[in-house]
């Protein structure tokens, strides 16, 4: 089994199924099948699909619809299935497996030749080549049960159909990784703070995640008892990877506090890897017998493919999480973040995230400097951190908060910016971007739908992943892009509200 934190896709898999009956004779299901292996093969071909798809005997009877469906369900491995029909399948055939099928569900209407063959077409070809009407029934049936899914339509040729198939899968590797996610809270929640709270049982039923809370002493027992020989080891590889300021180096008057941050990222990982938990939680109003606030160890941690929450917000851990897996392999990264403060030039409206310490330095292909600074909140030793500017490009700045009687995902696009001057005199990481579709409808928006200050920034993946996780997940997403209205936004708040008041029973 992997590590609980891995990121990678190459664990995972997704069933192929193709639908037909046999009614049009022994050959044309050998024909069904062989285009239908044609079919996944070039989807396993493109560079725009991450995960493998395996191919499964074509599907002709409801008793095998059913077991595979369960099959399905019960390999970890599985992650999603993709459904094609092939000829006409009879969408009754369809109904057990569909109503056991517990898996993300990709629907996927093509066809095995992309132009007819005007000249030679006849009624065997029309029987064999029959998606047209064949995936309009599995359609129907689909609706009629109220099957979550995505569907993607066009010929495997196309880009924007592998694109669109890469962008579901990395969305349902996302989901499976929140579904069998352990999260360890070390301490609790800043104190007096709304948004931080949330119900971890909800959590653990909607989401599967299981969050739990471990002793901060616990913690710095882990700390104080990390081997000098591994913290010696983690200091050169500091010196190796980033520019460590020079009062941290060996011999200089700050180096101690440089291996204390390496202890605290030994003692962290101890007991993340013992807990099997790939998330976790600090608060600086929690610290204990920590001497530091966790800083450049938590920044480390995130790299490597753990979720993380400042203040003991366990729902921005999720997010991250998922973010990291969803994003496996892509350039750019993902990490905590928080709305800080603004530029407000009209027209050239900007805004400036951050957080205290913790932001991931998977978002910059600089390296990053190492420094210590003092910190005037927690009360504690003047924490060590990476320091960085991160990179412009196209990104998604996305919330999940619990509104009572449901989860909500609130995800705004944003072009992330280099910055115009220096900043000095901020020794953390941090990032500006420009929101869409503009400053005023994004904030409008994002305080009306009463979305989080905590975040997660993706320069990963795009707003259609999330997309796609928030159907896989059956949670409530509002985006803000360039489309975005305040009266149109309103509007979707209120219809949401009605809705997911009927869904969840009166």
């Amino acid at each position: 089994m992997p590590i609980a934190h891995n990121t990678s896709l190459e664990h995972y898999e997704v069933w192929f199924l193709t639908g037909s009956q046999h009614l049009y004779g022994e050959d044309v299901l050998k024909q069904v099948a062989a285009q239908s292996q044609e079919i996944a093969a070039a989807l396993n071909a493109s560079s725009a699909v991450p995960v493998k798809l395996v191919w499964k005997p074509v599907l002709t009877d409801a008793d095998a619809i059913r077991r595979t469906a369960l099959e399905a369900n019960a390999d970890d491995a599985v992650i999603g299935v993709t459904a094609w029909m092939h000829t006409f399948s009879p969408a009754k055939m369809w109904i057990q497996g569909l109503d056991l099928l517990r898996k993300p569900l990709l629907h996927l209407h093509t066809q095995a030749n992309v132009e007819l063959p005007w000249a030679d077409i006849d009624f065997d070809f029309m029987n064999l080549n029959q998606a047209a009407h064949g995936d309009r029934e599995f359609g129907y049936i689909q609706s009629r049960l109220g099957v979550p899914r995505k569907t993607v339509v066009g010929h495997v040729s196309n880009p924007e159909v592998t694109r669109q198939v890469g962008a579901w899968q990395r969305a349902a590797a996302g989901w499976a990784a929140v579904r069998t996610l352990k999260l360890t809270r070390f301490g609790d929640n800043m104190r007096n703070v709304a948004v931080t709270e949330g119900d971890k049982t909800e959590a653990e039923l909607r989401f599967g995640v299981s969050v739990n809370t471990w002793s901060v002493n616990e913690l710095a027992d882990a700390v104080d008892g990390a081997p000098e020989s591994d913290v010696d080891a983690l200091v050169a590889e500091y010196e190796r990877l980033y520019e460590v300021a020079p009062e941290l180096r060996a011999g200089a008057a700050r180096h101690e506090a440089l291996r204390y941050s390496a202890r605290i990222e030994l003692g962290l990982r101890s007991m993340l890897e013992a807990n099997g938990s790939a998330a976790f939680t600090t608060s600086f109003e929690d610290l204990g017998a920590l001497r530091q606030l966790p800083g450049m160890a938590v920044q480390r941690l995130m790299a490597d493919g753990y979720g993380f929450g400042a203040e003991g917000d366990w729902k921005t851990a999720i997010l991250v999480r998922a973010a990291k897996v969803m994003g496996a392999g892509l350039p750019g990264g993902a990490s905590l973040m928080e709305d800080y403060t603004y530029h407000l030039t009209p027209g050239q409206e900007k805004i400036l995230g951050a957080h205290m310490l913790e932001v991931c330095p998977s978002l910059t292909a600089a390296k990053p400097r190492v420094e210590i600074h003092p910190l005037g909140i927690g009360g504690k030793e003047d924490p060590v951190r990476m320091v960085f500017d991160t990179d412009a490009g196209p990104g998604v700045v996305v919330a999940l908060s619990d509104m009572r009687d449901r989860f909500r995902l609130v995800a705004n696009a944003v072009d992330v910016l280099d910055l115009p001057e220096p900043l000095p005199n901020l020794p953390v990481a941090r990032a500006l971007w420009s929101p869409k579709p503009d400053f005023a409808t994004s904030a409008a928006a994002w305080l009306t739908a009463g979305a989080a200050h905590h975040t997660v920034l993706s320069t990963q993946v795009g707003m259609d992943v999330f997309e796609d996780f928030a159907e896989i997940a059956r949670t409530e997403l509002l985006t803000i892009d360039e489309g975005t209205t305040l009266k149109a936004f309103k509007k979707e708040l209120a219809w949401n509200a009605a809705y997911y008041k009927l869904a969840g029973g009166l």
